[in-house]
C-alpha cells in the first residue's frame, strides 16, 4: 500500500452558496497545510452564539480544497483518502461530484475516488465542514487531523485491516496473533503470500512466517498467524517497549501490498479483588480527563503538539488520559504508545438527548454503529487503550431504556473488540435529574434567600444527597451491569458502599472534581475495586469559559457564578495550562500521589487581599509560584504551601514567619498571613526525622526576555513542531511573574508561526497574530516547518534586548 501524507497544499474559504458566488459574495481562499483549524481565524465576540460554550467564537462553515494529479497507471489501483477527522458535517466532493459523507466530528473515515477519478488528469477534492451550536466545549472547525492519499493493488490489505493481539504473554514466552484481511478487486482468483513479521525496537527479526492465501474476486478473506516470542520484553507505563508489526503481500516475488504497525506485548486482567493488572501487576489509574484542543493552535492535531502534551502530563505524575468527550486522534495514541500512558477512550458527549441543539444527538441514531466501529478500529492496535467509554453524563443512564442502549452499545464494542473493557460515565445527578430536579430547584432557591455561605455549603449537601441516594442507587444498577466497569462522575461518596451493596461490582472515577483530590486519592488505594481516577481537568482548553474561575469582589451579599462575560476563553481548571506550564494544582496533587516530597509554596495574588474569593467548583486558588510581586512593601499577602510532611515552617529573609501542620491528616496543606517584602521565601518541610526538604522562591530583578526551545532541529513535514517557551527573568533566572509585558514575534527562513499566546484565561488578543501579552511571565509561540533549511524566530519586547533563536528543519 502507497499511504502519502495528504496534508499540504490545500486552500480552505468560507463555505458560500452557488447564489451568493454568482453575486460575488465569495471570499478568497488562503493555503494552509493541515492539521487545519478553521474556527481559530474567526472573529470572537460577546455577541457570538455559541457564548463561554466555545469561548465566545462563532460557527461557520467552511470549504476546504485541494487538486490531485492522477496518472493513467492507477486505473489498475484502488484509490481512496483518509480522513482521520472533520469537524464536522464532513460532505467529500471529487471533481464536482458528491463523494462522501461524516458526521461525527472525531472519527476517522474513508472516501473512495475510484468512480469519480479522471486519469492522466488533475482532479479537485473538496470537503466542506460547518460548526454551529453542537458543542458544550470549542470544538474548531475543518480538517483538523491528519488526511492521507492510499493507493493499493487490486489485492490489498483492507484499511484497518491489520489487528495484532496478545493473548497470551509472560516472562518466558509471548504469543503474537496477526489477523490480515485481504481484499481481491481483480476479475480473477489470486493467491499471494502474506508475510507476517515482528521486529524489536532495533529492526531486528524476532519472528516472522508465511501464509499462502487465495481470494476469489470482489471477495474478503481474513488470514490469521501466530508468531511466538521468547522472554518478550513487556510494554508497560514504565517500560513503553515496542516491537514492529509487517504484513507483506507477495505476488511471486513481487511486493503488492503492505501494512504495519507497532505492538506493545501487554496482558490485561480485571477483577474486584486485584482491581486492574498489567502483566500481572496492579496499577492504580491516576487519570487527566482531556480535550481535544492544543492550546493557541486551536484543535489542530499536529502530531508533535500531541506527542508534547503527553509528555508533560506523564512528567506530571498523571499515567492515564481520558479522551473526553469523544474519541482521540492517532496521533496522540501513537504517544500514549510510545511514552507509556493508558488511555480510556470516549465515543460519545449525548445519545438521544440533546447537550445542545444541534449536536450529535441528531445523528446517533443513525451513526453510532459506523462511529463505534471507526473508534474501535482505530484503537486496535494500541497497547495503550485499555478501555474504552461508551458516553459521558447521558441523562438516558437513569432510565430502564438507557440500560438497554447501554448493553447495545457494549455488545457492539466486545463483538469488536474483546480484549478490552468498556465503562460508561455516569453523572448520579443527571441519571435522575428528571425526576429530582423541581425540588431541586426550590432548594437552590430556598439557600440563595438565605445567603451565600448557605449556598456554598448547601449546594454540596445537596449533590452528596443525591449522589447517595437509594433513588440513584436504583436507577442506575442496569446502566452499570451492562458494561464491565461501573464509570461514576463525581460520586466518591458512593465507592466504599457500593463495593458492598455490589461486591461484583468493579468501580473507576471516570470524572473527579481537582479540589477533593486529597480525599479521593486514599479512597482509590484502599478500596481495591476502585481501579483509580482521572480529574478535571489534566490540560487546561479552549470554551466552557470560566469553568474554574475565581471572581473578586467587595460586596457582602454577591454569591457569584453564572456564566463569564465576554472575553472570557478559557475553562480555566486545568492542571496544566494551554502552554504546557504547569499551575500549583498540578504539584498539589503530584503531593497526594506519593510522587513529590519537596514543598511546594503558592502564593495568593497581593492586590486582591481582602476582597472576597468566590471559587468556583473547579476553581483551583488563584495562586502563583512567585515572590516577585509589583505592591508595596509591607502589603499583606496569604501563602500556602503543599507538603507530604508533618510541617512546614516558612521564612521570610532568613526569619522564621511561622509553622503549621501539613500532611495527609491537615489536606496536604498549610497556610500563612504574612506582609510582602522582596527578598527570599522558603518553605522547610519537616518530619519527626529532622528536615525533610526545602523550597525557595526569590523576589526577581530586572527583568529580561529568555526564550527555551523544545526542540532545536525538526523534521521538515508536517507532523513537526517547535514550542518556544518565552519567560520575563532576571540574569539568576527568577521569573518576574507581576510584569507582563507585549511581546513580538517575528519568523523568517523555513517556517512559519503556527501559534502564539499565553495562558491568560480571559484575553481579546488572537492566537493567529505576530504579537501577545505575556501571563505571569510567560507565553508560548510555536514554529511550524515548511521545507528543508534555517528558521529563524526574533522575540522581541520594548525596553528589552531582542532573542534570537535559530531552528533548523530537514
Amino acid at each position: 500500500m502507497t499511504r502519502i501524507s495528504f496534508n499540504a497544499g490545500w486552500s480552505v474559504k468560507p463555505k458560500v452558496s452557488s447564489f451568493s458566488d454568482l453575486m460575488g459574495g465569495d471570499v478568497g481562499p488562503r493555503t494552509v497545510t493541515l492539521p487545519h483549524d478553521a474556527m481559530r481565524s474567526l472573529p470572537r465576540s460577546a455577541t457570538a452564539s455559541e457564548g463561554p460554550s466555545t469561548g465566545y467564537f462563532p460557527g461557520g462553515a467552511v470549504e476546504y480544497s485541494k487538486t490531485l494529479d492522477v496518472p493513467d497507471e492507477w486505473r489498475r489501483r484502488r484509490v481512496s483518502i483518509e480522513f482521520e477527522a472533520i469537524y464536522r458535517d464532513a460532505m467529500v466532493f471529487v471533481n464536482g461530484t458528491f463523494a462522501g459523507q461524516r458526521r461525527n466530528g472525531y472519527t476517522t473515515f474513508r472516501v473512495p475516488l475510484d468512480a469519480h477519478l479522471r486519469y492522466g488528469e488533475t482532479n479537485t477534492i473538496r470537503v466542506e465542514a460547518r460548526a454551529h451550536q453542537d458543542s458544550r466545549w470549542y470544538s474548531g472547525l475543518g480538517i483538523h487531523r491528519d488526511t492521507h492519499l492510499h493507493v493499493t493493488d487490486l489485492v490489498h490489505v483492507v484499511a484497518d485491516g491489520l489487528r495484532i493481539h496478545t493473548p497470551d504473554a509472560d516472562d518466558e514466552l509471548a504469543v503474537v496473533e496477526f489477523a490480515v484481511t485481504i481484499r481481491n478487486e481483480d476479475l480473477t482468483t489470486r493467491t499471494v503470500t502474506a508475510r507476517a513479521e515482528l521486529r524489536d525496537a532495533g529492526g531486528t527479526l524476532v519472528a516472522a512466517s508465511d501464509a499462502p492465501v487465495t481470494v476469489t474476486p470482489a471477495t474478503s478473506t481474513e488470514s490469521v498467524t501466530r508468531l511466538y516470542v521468547t522472554e518478550p520484553r513487556r510494554w508497560s507505563t514504565d517500560d513503553p517497549y515496542l516491537y514492529s508489526a509487517t504484513v507483506r503481500l507477495l505476488d511471486g516475488d513481487t511486493e503488492i501490498d503492505t501494512a504495519g504497525a507497532a505492538v506493545g506485548i501487554r496482558t490485561l486482567h480485571l477483577d474486584p479483588v486485584r482491581g486492574l493488572r498489567i502483566n500481572g501487576r496492579t496499577v492504580k489509574l491516576r487519570g487527566a480527563c482531556i480535550h481535544h484542543d492544543n492550546g493557541v493552535l486551536g484543535a489542530a492535531a499536529i502530531t508533535r503538539a500531541e506527542h508534547r502534551r503527553i509528555e508533560i502530563l506523564k512528567a506530571a505524575g498523571f499515567n492515564a488520559v481520558r479522551s473526553s468527550h469523544n474519541p482521540a486522534g492517532r496521533a496522540l495514541l501513537d504517544a500514549c504508545d510510545e511514552l507509556g500512558m493508558l488511555v480510556l477512550d470516549e465515543a460519545f458527549d449525548m445519545w438521544f438527548e440533546p447537550m445542545k441543539v444541534f449536536d450529535y444527538s441528531l445523528d446517533f441514531p443513525e451513526w453510532w454503529e459506523r462511529d463505534i466501529e471507526a473508534m474501535v478500529a482505530k484503537c486496535f492496535n494500541h497497547p495503550s487503550v485499555i478501555m474504552y467509554s461508551i458516553g459521558n453524563e447521558v441523562p438516558e443512564a437513569g432510565t430502564g431504556p438507557g440500560g438497554a442502549w447501554g448493553r447495545t452499545l457494549a455488545g457492539k464494542i466486545r463483538r469488536l473488540d474483546s480484549t478490552r473493557y468498556v465503562t460508561n460515565a455516569v453523572s448520579s445527578f443527571w441519571a435522575v435529574s428528571a425526576e429530582i430536579l423541581d425540588d431541586f430547584k426550590q432548594e437552590v432557591a430556598a439557600l440563595h434567600a438565605r445567603g451565600v455561605n448557605d449556598v456554598m455549603s448547601g449546594m454540596s449537601e445537596i449533590f452528596d444527597r443525591i449522589t447517595t441516594s437509594d433513588l440513584v442507587t436504583e436507577r442506575t444498577a442496569e446502566t452499570h451491569a451492562a458494561v464491565d466497569v461501573a464509570g461514576l462522575n463525581y460520586a466518591h461518596q458512593r465507592y466504599a458502599d457500593d463495593g458492598e451493596r455490589f461486591p461484583n461490582r468493579i468501580i473507576l472515577g471516570t470524572e473527579s472534581n481537582p479540589r477533593e483530590v486529597a480525599a479521593i486519592w486514599p479512597l482509590v488505594e484502599q478500596l481495591p475495586h476502585v481501579i483509580g481516577d482521572f480529574s478535571w481537568t489534566g490540560w487546561d482548553y479552549l470554551g466552557e469559559a470560566g469553568l474554574g474561575r475565581t471572581d473578586y469582589t467587595t460586596d457582602p451579599a454577591a454569591q457569584g457564578g453564572g456564566d463569564p462575560a465576554y472575553p472570557w476563553l478559557l475553562a480555566w481548571c486545568g492542571d496544566i495550562d494551554i502552554t504546557g506550564h504547569r499551575r500549583p494544582a498540578s504539584y498539589f496533587r503530584e503531593i497526594v500521589y506519593g510522587r513529590r516530597h519537596e514543598p511546594y509554596i503558592a502564593v495568593f495574588r497581593p492586590r486582591h487581599h481582602g476582597e472576597r474569593r468566590l471559587e468556583s467548583s473547579w476553581a483551583w486558588t488563584d495562586t502563583v509560584a512567585g515572590w516577585s510581586w509589583n505592591v508595596p512593601p509591607g502589603s499583606p499577602v496569604e501563602v500556602e504551601v503543599y507538603s507530604d510532611a508533618d510541617e512546614v515552617e516558612l521564612l521570610l529573609n532568613g526569619v522564621t514567619v511561622g509553622r503549621a501542620p501539613a500532611g495527609r491528616q491537615h489536606g496536604f496543606r498549610a497556610r500563612f498571613a504574612l506582609e510582602y517584602q522582596p527578598g527570599e521565601l522558603v518553605a522547610v518541610a519537616h518530619r519527626a526525622a529532622g528536615e525533610q526538604a526545602r523550597t525557595t522562591l526569590r523576589t526577581a530583578g530586572p527583568a529580561h526576555l529568555t526564550v527555551t526551545t523544545d526542540r532545536p532541529q525538526l523534521s521538515a513535514d508536517d507532523r513537526d513542531l517547535a514550542h518556544l517557551a518565552i519567560e520575563l527573568r532576571d540574569g539568576d533566572g527568577n521569573l518576574a511573574h507581576d510584569g507582563d509585558r507585549p511581546v513580538t514575534v517575528e519568523v523568517t527562513g523555513s517556517g512559519v508561526l503556527q501559534g502564539l499566546g499565553s495562558a491568560r484565561p480571559a484575553t481579546e488578543e488572537s492566537f493567529e497574530a505576530t504579537s501577545c501579552t505575556t501571563f505571569d511571565g510567560r507565553a508560548l509561540a510555536v514554529i511550524r516547518p515548511a521545507g528543508t533549511g534555517r528558521i529563524t524566530v526574533r522575540i522581541s519586547s520594548e525596553g528589552l534586548d531582542p532573542v534570537t533563536v535559530d531552528i533548523d528543519a530537514a
